[in-house]
């Protein structure tokens, strides 16, 4: 029976029946998920026509199965070629190792069959597909011979939130799985009073099979977890194997697989027939949140301002083993709480919107993170096939680098009164306005009289080009996003336009051209600097200038709201100048458009340090809001993580007195004065992330490390468990015998460092504005102590 439906890809693979390939998929519906098969596919590459009797004979004498077919495809260079096609990929993986160690030029050979099935018919995330429903006792849907095209289908998933606890060599105590609607803890021991949802089992072969049973009875679209991937299903696939035991995890039953990551040490990937495993950290990441720490107690204690139960507990696997062995009621609560705690955070973010919205828009897997140069792939590829062109080859010697954004010295002061003019998606309005593209870059160079200049000599076609229209239209539904607040969707497209430029200057990427890179950059480049032009012959100054913002000093009295229209009269007049200076000088419609985004009543450009110079990407400034005034701070210590909370807080406090106009000598004393009096101690604490293994810092050992050294070395002596030899993070203070780790603190706090490494620099960074010097300041009272 023939059956026509719309869902959203949850995995798709290559299988291999009878010597034929087939696309196996799952997809979500409406109605549940359905698997899917397509008809028979062939795995090719392209190679040049000339090679073509070359390339046949080779593969016929070494028993390669294959066919060729002449093309009119051409490459960048206007080659014809052919395809050489496969019906089983190990054939082609064999075709193409044999020729490139004959150092004959293959053509995509890079691209999966998985991929390229898709994105040659416009297929991303979501597709409407039909196809011949099969009977399957164990399948509610199955159907053969699909065929698919595009559909904006919206899926609604099922998501299963996994956590287990172990012991530090990986014994595993219990299992944690909760969704919005069901919970369950499957616990190793005996069976004790307790709530309904937690199931008991005898030992850990029997902990492994039963949660295969309740994936199964939950059976989620979506599995997620904190670092699920490269510790929960690490250790659980360790663990199985370990007892033989079968974790039938995918839809139809089939057996979880794990795939090493290249040259990552502990990274891999987990995969299963109808199910995606998203992990909670590296999804945040993607969707570009920031945290001190990524922790699951620091990002829930941040986001949802609750914790894990535990947390504060000085040796939380210490104490994950007494449970175990003593409170398992507890272990199972504190491990419920854990899965709880991550759907929580997926709620909150809406992350699971986000990586959806990418998948539709790239075709990226929702499990895939990073993936800029295969989004771009995904797009490109199929449109400049349609063009009569196949994409050329990476760089072997991963490309020369590009310009990087501008840049200006800031001129350093303590500034009344300034605006920051923002253009906005500065290099994705540079590849719409100039026509950057690979494909134009081809064309204008073989028709350079009517090309568009570039850089670097660069020339591109007016008329014959995808990126500016792919752009465009991503624009066009970022700005229908933003107006109906729909934050997920804005954001994905905001990341993904602004990865086009990076793709295109990157080794890793088969268009790269540092034409078409430097094209994009040093136009920035001019932009800026015309910019800040008209903006001082307008009476102003330009104090400084980085990438795509315009700092502008308007250097007279005014009031805020003056100082407001002045910025917003700006922004149009230097929307209009570029309006007209490109189609003057370039017959081009203008994509470019300046924003008054920021005023500053107060603002401090410092110098770099020890120097009378300029800095660069760091100021503070009293940002003016219609809900009164922000103090914001750029590439200053209160931004670093492992500056202290003294620090943090004497900057603020003195940056805040400074742009009120207060008099600041008391309070910079005092603060010392207190600092060595040990009124301060609680706020002297270092906390720092331990990055590697303790045992591989041998040359440069930071004082960080060798806390950790010391209270590991403790810790032995007392019988305790090694809490630091692996990546962690570690609390310290520095004494004057050197840095000590805050549980085995044991000599004098250096109140010295603190003054000298801490407040020292932030004082130094500003009071000379103020026309005040530490040193002067503090002469007299050091001699007290």
């Amino acid at each position: 029976m023939q059956v026509s439906l719309d869902g959203f890809i949850l995995t798709a693979r290559s299988i291999e029946r009878y010597g034929k390939t087939y696309i196996e998929c799952w997809f979500v519906t409406e109605n549940g998920a359905v698997k899917a098969t397509s008809n028979s596919q062939q795995g090719l590459f392209f190679i040049l026509q000339d090679d073509a009797a070359e390339v046949t004979q080779l593969l016929t004498n070494n028993g390669i199965e294959h066919s060729y077919n002449s093309l009119t495809l051409k490459t960048f260079e206007h080659q014809t070629v052919g395809g050489v096609y496969f019906d089983r990929n190990n054939s082609l993986y064999k075709a193409k190792t044999l020729l490139k160690q004959l150092q004959i030029s293959c053509f995509e050979d890079d691209v999966r069959l998985t991929e390229r099935y898709f994105m040659e018919r416009f297929v991303y995330g979501s597709a409407a597909f039909s196809g011949n429903q099969v009977a399957n006792k164990s399948i509610p849907v199955e159907l053969t011979d699909i065929q698919c095209k595009p559909s904006q289908f919206v899926p609604k998933f099922t998501v299963l939130s996994i956590d287990i606890e172990c012991s530090e060599q990986g014994e595993l105590f219990s299992i944690g799985l909760a969704s919005d609607t069901d919970k369950c803890v499957l616990m190793i021991g005996e069976s004790e009073p307790s709530e309904e949802w937690l199931v008991w089992v005898d030992n850990e072969k029997t902990l492994l099979q039963q949660f295969v049973i309740q994936v199964n009875r939950f059976d989620p679209d979506i599995i997620i977890g904190w670092n699920v991937v490269n510790f929960d299903f690490r250790l659980l696939i360790q663990r199985a194997a370990l007892h033989r035991v079968e974790l039938a995890l995918g839809r139809d039953s089939q057996t979880i697989t794990w795939r090493d990551a290249r040259n990552e040490v502990n990274q891999g990937f987990v995969s299963m027939s109808g199910r995606v495993v998203v992990d909670g950290i590296d999804a945040l990441k993607t969707a570009t949140y920031h945290f001190d720490s990524f922790s699951l107690e620091n990002v829930a204690q941040t986001l949802l301002g609750k914790g894990k139960k535990t947390e504060n507990v000085d040796d939380r696997l210490a104490q994950i083993e007494y449970d175990f062995k003593h409170n398992k009621v507890k272990l199972a609560r504190y491990n419920l709480q854990d899965c709880q705690l991550v759907l929580a955070i997926f709620a909150h973010t809406k992350v699971l919107d986000f990586l959806t919205l990418r998948s539709q828009l790239t075709g990226l897997e929702l499990d895939r993170m990073g993936g800029s140069v295969a989004a771009f792939i995904n797009l490109y590829l199929p449109k400049l096939h349609r063009a009569g062109y196949i994409s050329p080859n990476r760089p072997k010697d991963g490309g020369l680098a590009s310009p990087g954004g501008y840049v200006m010295s800031s001129k350093p002061g303590l500034y009344q009164h300034v605006l920051v003019l923002d253009f906005k998606s500065l290099y994705p309005s540079i590849i719409r306005t100039f026509k950057i593209d690979p494909l134009g870059l081809v064309e204008g160079l073989a028709s350079p009289e009517e090309a568009i200049e570039g850089f670097k000599g660069a020339k591109f076609s007016r008329d014959k080009h995808f990126l500016p229209d792919i752009i465009t239209s991503l624009w066009q539904q970022r700005d229908e996003a933003k107006k109906n607040q729909d934050a997920a969707r804005s954001q994905a497209i905001k990341i993904l336009m602004n990865s086009f430029y990076g793709v295109l200057g990157s080794g890793g990427c088969p268009f790269y051209d540092t034409r078409l890179a430097s094209s994009i950059t040093m136009r920035g480049h001019d932009i800026m600097q015309t910019t800040a032009k008209w903006i001082e012959q307008a009476g102003y100054e330009v104090i400084y200038g980085d990438t795509d913002s315009t700092f502008v000093w308007l250097n007279g009295e005014f009031s805020n709201q003056q100082a407001m229209q002045i910025g917003q009269s700006l922004a149009l007049e230097i929307n209009q100048k570029w309006q007209d200076n490109i189609q003057q000088t370039h017959q081009l419609d203008c994509d470019l458009e300046i924003e008054f985004e920021t005023h500053f009543s107060q603002l401090l450009m410092p110098t770099i340090r020890g120097s009378e110079l300029g800095s660069k990407k760091r100021y503070a400034g009293l940002k003016t809001n219609k809900d009164g005034d922000e103090l914001i701070f750029k590439g200053l210590e209160t931004v670093r993580s492992d500056w202290t909370q003294l620090a943090k807080e004497f900057q603020l406090k003195l940056y805040t007195m400074v742009f009120a106009g207060q008099n600041v000598q008391d309070y910079v004393l005092k603060i010392i004065r207190d600092t060595r009096l040990g009124k301060l101690d609680e706020q002297l604490i270092y906390r720092k992330r331990i990055r590697r293994r303790l045992d591989l810092y041998v040359k440069n050992v930071p004082p960080h490390v060798k806390a950790a050294r010391l209270a590991d070395q403790q810790n032995q002596a007392l019988g305790k468990t090694l809490k630091y030899q692996h990546k962690t993070w570690i609390s310290y203070v520095m004494t004057i015998s050197g840095p000590q780790p805050i549980e085995y603190l044991s000599s004098q706090i250096d109140y010295d460092h603190y003054v000298e490494k801490q407040i020292k620099p932030i004082a130094e960074g500003i009071l000379p504005f103020i026309d005040l010097s530490f040193e002067n300041m503090t002469s007299q009272q050091m001699g007290l102590f």
